[in-house]
C-alpha cells in the first residue's frame, strides 16, 4: 500500500512538473509574442511547484532518494550503522510530524486569504504541507520498523 502511495506521488510529482512547465511556457509566449502576459500564469506555477515539490519530498523518503550523508554510517560497525540508521529514521519522522502540525495550522490560518489571480484559497496552496508531512512520517516509521526487524528491502510493507 506504502508503494502505491509513493508511486502516485511520483505520478503527481510529475504532472505537476508538466503543467507548470507548460503554465510557464504560456506565460513566456505571452509577455514575449503577443505582448500581454497572462495575469494567473505566474502564481500558478508557484502553487504548483508548492504542490510536485513537497508530494516528490514524501516520495523521496519512501524510496530512499533523498539527499543524505553517509559517511559516518560508512565508517562505523554494522551494528552501530544500522543504529544511525534508525535514529535518522525516526528524525525524518519528527520532521514529517511537525511539518504536518504546523502545516495544519498554517492551511488553517491562511484558509480565509485569497490568491488574487487564482481566486483559490492560499490554504488551498499548502495543503501538501501537512500531507506530506504526514506521509513523511508514515514513511519514515515504517523505514526504521524495517531497520528494527533487519528487513532493509521493505518488502513485507
Amino acid at each position: 500500500m506504502l508503494d502505491k502511495a509513493s508511486d502516485w506521488l511520483i505520478r503527481l510529482g510529475a504532472a505537476g512538473l508538466v503543467i507548470m512547465t507548460a503554465v510557464i511556457g504560456w506565460q513566456v509566449f505571452g509577455r514575449f509574442v503577443l505582448q500581454s502576459s497572462p495575469s494567473w500564469s505566474e502564481q500558478a506555477a508557484l502553487l504548483l511547484m508548492i504542490w510536485y515539490v513537497l508530494f516528490a519530498a514524501a516520495a523521496g523518503v519512501r524510496e530512499g532518494f533523498h539527499i543524505r550523508i553517509a559517511l559516518l554510517e560508512d565508517m562505523s560497525s554494522p551494528a552501530m550503522a544500522r543504529r544511525i540508521r534508525m535514529v535518522i529514521h525516526c528524525l525524518v519522522a519528527l520532521f514529517g510530524i511537525i511539518l504536518f502540525v504546523y502545516g495544519s495550522q498554517l492551511v488553517w490560518l491562511v484558509r480565509d486569504h485569497v490568491i488574487p489571480s487564482l481566486g483559490l484559497s492560499r490554504g488551498f496552496a499548502y495543503i501538501p504541507l501537512p500531507v506530506s508531512g504526514f506521509l513523511m512520517a508514515i514513511f519514515a516509521l515504517f523505514h526504521a520498523r524495517d531497520e528494527w526487524r533487519g528487513n532493509t528491502t521493505g518488502e513485507d510493507v
